[in-house]
Protein backbone atom coordinates (compact mmCIF):
# COMPACT_ATOMS: atom_id res chain seq x y z
CA UNK A 1 0.00 0.00 0.00
CA UNK A 2 2.70 2.35 0.57
CA UNK A 3 4.48 1.37 -2.57
CA UNK A 4 1.50 2.16 -4.12
CA UNK A 5 1.03 5.29 -2.45
CA UNK A 6 4.29 6.55 -3.36
CA UNK A 7 3.84 5.42 -7.12
CA UNK A 8 0.96 7.45 -7.53
CA UNK A 9 2.64 10.63 -5.54
CA UNK A 10 5.05 10.30 -8.35
CA UNK A 11 2.61 10.23 -11.57
CA UNK A 12 0.99 12.48 -10.06
CA UNK A 13 4.22 14.96 -9.93
CA UNK A 14 4.58 13.98 -13.48
CA UNK A 15 1.31 14.49 -14.36
CA UNK A 16 1.40 17.92 -13.38
CA UNK A 17 4.99 19.23 -14.73
CA UNK A 18 3.75 17.80 -17.61
CA UNK A 19 0.15 20.01 -17.53
CA UNK A 20 2.31 23.18 -16.66
CA UNK A 21 5.16 22.13 -20.02
CA UNK A 22 1.40 22.44 -21.99
CA UNK A 23 0.49 25.92 -20.90
CA UNK A 24 4.07 27.27 -20.80
CA UNK A 25 3.90 26.05 -25.06
CA UNK A 26 1.21 28.68 -25.40
CA UNK A 27 3.59 31.68 -23.98
CA UNK A 28 5.93 31.35 -27.04
CA UNK A 29 7.60 34.64 -28.07
CA UNK A 30 10.48 35.53 -30.58
CA UNK A 31 14.23 35.73 -29.87
CA UNK A 32 16.19 36.38 -32.97
CA UNK A 33 14.88 39.80 -34.48
CA UNK A 34 15.60 38.86 -38.03
CA UNK A 35 13.21 35.53 -37.72
CA UNK A 36 10.09 36.98 -35.79
CA UNK A 37 8.62 33.42 -36.94
CA UNK A 38 11.10 31.74 -34.99
CA UNK A 39 9.53 31.37 -32.03
CA UNK A 40 10.71 29.91 -28.42
CA UNK A 41 8.64 29.05 -24.88
CA UNK A 42 9.75 28.07 -21.30
CA UNK A 43 7.68 24.65 -21.94
CA UNK A 44 11.17 22.57 -20.96
CA UNK A 45 11.48 23.87 -17.50
CA UNK A 46 9.07 21.78 -15.91
CA UNK A 47 10.44 18.63 -17.89
CA UNK A 48 13.85 20.51 -16.20
CA UNK A 49 13.20 20.77 -12.98
CA UNK A 50 11.60 16.46 -13.11
CA UNK A 51 15.16 15.46 -14.64
CA UNK A 52 17.01 16.88 -11.81
CA UNK A 53 14.54 15.61 -9.10
CA UNK A 54 13.72 12.01 -10.63
CA UNK A 55 16.19 11.40 -13.18
CA UNK A 56 16.62 12.05 -16.51
CA UNK A 57 14.34 9.30 -17.46
CA UNK A 58 11.02 11.20 -16.05
CA UNK A 59 12.51 14.66 -17.83
CA UNK A 60 11.80 12.65 -21.22
CA UNK A 61 8.52 11.36 -20.24
CA UNK A 62 7.45 14.97 -18.97
CA UNK A 63 8.72 15.70 -22.54
CA UNK A 64 6.29 12.94 -23.99
CA UNK A 65 3.47 13.53 -22.44
CA UNK A 66 3.39 17.55 -22.90
CA UNK A 67 3.05 17.40 -27.04
CA UNK A 68 1.20 14.48 -26.74
CA UNK A 69 -1.29 16.66 -24.85
CA UNK A 70 -0.21 19.67 -27.01
CA UNK A 71 -1.53 17.53 -30.09
CA UNK A 72 -4.53 16.32 -28.92
CA UNK A 73 -6.04 19.67 -27.35
CA UNK A 74 -4.26 22.32 -29.83
CA UNK A 75 -2.45 20.35 -32.76
CA UNK A 76 0.30 22.35 -35.23
CA UNK A 77 -0.19 22.09 -38.61
CA UNK A 78 2.79 20.44 -38.99
CA UNK A 79 0.33 17.18 -38.97
CA UNK A 80 2.77 15.70 -35.94
CA UNK A 81 5.63 16.51 -36.86
CA UNK A 82 6.82 19.92 -35.19
CA UNK A 83 5.45 17.66 -31.78
CA UNK A 84 8.24 15.36 -32.85
CA UNK A 85 10.85 17.64 -33.16
CA UNK A 86 10.06 19.45 -29.94
CA UNK A 87 10.05 15.99 -28.53
CA UNK A 88 13.52 14.89 -29.37
CA UNK A 89 15.06 18.43 -29.00
CA UNK A 90 13.41 19.08 -25.94
CA UNK A 91 14.51 15.44 -24.56
CA UNK A 92 18.03 15.67 -25.81
CA UNK A 93 17.88 18.80 -23.53
CA UNK A 94 16.34 17.53 -20.28
CA UNK A 95 17.62 14.20 -20.62
CA UNK A 96 21.49 14.99 -20.85
CA UNK A 97 21.30 17.40 -18.58
CA UNK A 98 19.89 15.57 -15.74
CA UNK A 99 21.59 11.90 -16.61
CA UNK A 100 24.89 14.19 -15.95
CA UNK A 101 23.87 15.73 -12.73
CA UNK A 102 22.12 12.54 -11.38
CA UNK A 103 25.88 10.80 -10.54
CA UNK A 104 26.55 13.85 -8.87
CA UNK A 105 23.94 16.50 -7.36
CA UNK A 106 26.27 19.29 -6.54
CA UNK A 107 25.71 22.91 -7.62
CA UNK A 108 28.95 23.13 -9.77
CA UNK A 109 27.31 19.47 -11.31
CA UNK A 110 24.55 21.12 -11.44
CA UNK A 111 26.05 24.25 -13.43
CA UNK A 112 28.10 21.57 -15.79
CA UNK A 113 24.68 19.78 -16.58
CA UNK A 114 23.19 22.44 -17.82
CA UNK A 115 25.87 24.21 -19.82
CA UNK A 116 26.84 20.50 -21.65
CA UNK A 117 22.53 20.40 -22.43
CA UNK A 118 22.28 23.89 -23.50
CA UNK A 119 25.14 22.77 -25.94
CA UNK A 120 23.46 19.27 -26.78
CA UNK A 121 20.41 21.48 -27.23
CA UNK A 122 21.91 23.56 -29.70
CA UNK A 123 23.27 20.88 -31.84
CA UNK A 124 20.29 18.49 -32.00
CA UNK A 125 17.80 22.02 -32.52
CA UNK A 126 20.43 22.54 -35.96
CA UNK A 127 20.08 18.86 -37.02
CA UNK A 128 16.47 18.48 -36.33
CA UNK A 129 15.66 21.70 -38.36
CA UNK A 130 18.27 21.05 -41.28
CA UNK A 131 16.66 17.51 -41.76
CA UNK A 132 13.41 17.52 -40.24
CA UNK A 133 11.17 20.47 -40.38
CA UNK A 134 13.08 22.44 -43.15
CA UNK A 135 13.38 19.72 -45.47
CA UNK A 136 9.71 18.34 -44.89
CA UNK A 137 8.10 22.84 -45.16
CA UNK A 138 10.45 23.83 -47.18
CA UNK A 139 12.48 21.22 -49.36
CA UNK A 140 13.80 23.61 -52.06
CA UNK A 141 15.42 26.32 -49.68
CA UNK A 142 19.11 27.11 -51.28
CA UNK A 143 21.85 25.21 -48.93
CA UNK A 144 23.26 29.16 -48.57
CA UNK A 145 19.96 30.34 -47.02
CA UNK A 146 19.79 27.18 -45.06
CA UNK A 147 22.58 27.41 -43.37
CA UNK A 148 22.16 31.26 -42.61
CA UNK A 149 19.34 30.15 -41.22
CA UNK A 150 20.36 27.66 -39.48
CA UNK A 151 23.90 29.49 -38.27
CA UNK A 152 22.39 32.86 -37.93
CA UNK A 153 18.59 31.92 -36.46
CA UNK A 154 18.22 28.18 -34.76
CA UNK A 155 21.63 27.61 -33.18
CA UNK A 156 21.37 31.08 -31.49
CA UNK A 157 18.07 30.93 -30.56
CA UNK A 158 18.21 27.47 -28.78
CA UNK A 159 21.41 28.53 -27.29
CA UNK A 160 20.13 31.79 -25.78
CA UNK A 161 16.88 29.56 -24.90
CA UNK A 162 19.35 27.24 -23.07
CA UNK A 163 20.99 29.33 -21.08
CA UNK A 164 17.75 31.09 -20.03
CA UNK A 165 16.19 28.05 -18.68
CA UNK A 166 19.46 26.74 -16.92
CA UNK A 167 19.38 30.63 -15.29
CA UNK A 168 16.03 29.81 -14.31
CA UNK A 169 16.60 26.08 -12.85
CA UNK A 170 19.61 27.00 -10.62
CA UNK A 171 17.52 29.87 -8.96
CA UNK A 172 14.26 27.68 -8.19
CA UNK A 173 15.51 24.19 -8.38
CA UNK A 174 16.68 23.54 -4.94
CA UNK A 175 12.96 26.05 -3.36
CA UNK A 176 11.08 23.62 -5.74
CA UNK A 177 12.93 20.12 -5.01
CA UNK A 178 11.81 20.83 -1.17
CA UNK A 179 7.97 20.58 -2.23
CA UNK A 180 8.47 17.90 -4.96
CA UNK A 181 10.37 15.68 -2.28
CA UNK A 182 8.31 16.33 0.70
CA UNK A 183 6.11 14.32 0.44
CA UNK A 184 8.71 11.59 -0.60
CA UNK A 185 9.92 12.05 3.32
CA UNK A 186 7.27 12.02 4.94
CA UNK A 187 6.62 8.70 3.48
CA UNK A 188 10.63 7.70 4.14
CA UNK A 189 9.95 8.74 7.93
CA UNK A 190 6.65 7.32 8.16
CA UNK A 191 7.97 3.76 7.46
CA UNK A 192 8.64 1.60 10.23
CA UNK A 193 12.46 0.82 10.17
CA UNK A 194 13.01 5.02 10.14
CA UNK A 195 10.89 4.84 13.34
CA UNK A 196 12.74 2.26 15.05
CA UNK A 197 16.48 3.84 13.57
CA UNK A 198 14.54 7.45 15.64
CA UNK A 199 14.47 5.62 18.63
Amino acid sequence: MNNLTTKTNYLIKIALLAAISVILMYFDFPIIPAFPWLKTDASDLPALIGSFAFGPLTGVVIEALKNLLKLLVNPTTTGGVGELANFIIGSTFVGTAGMIYKFKKTRINAIIALIVGTIVLGIVGALANAYILIPLFMPNMPKNDLMKYIVQGVIPMNLIKGAGLSVITLVIYKRISVIINKENRKFKTSRPEASKKAV
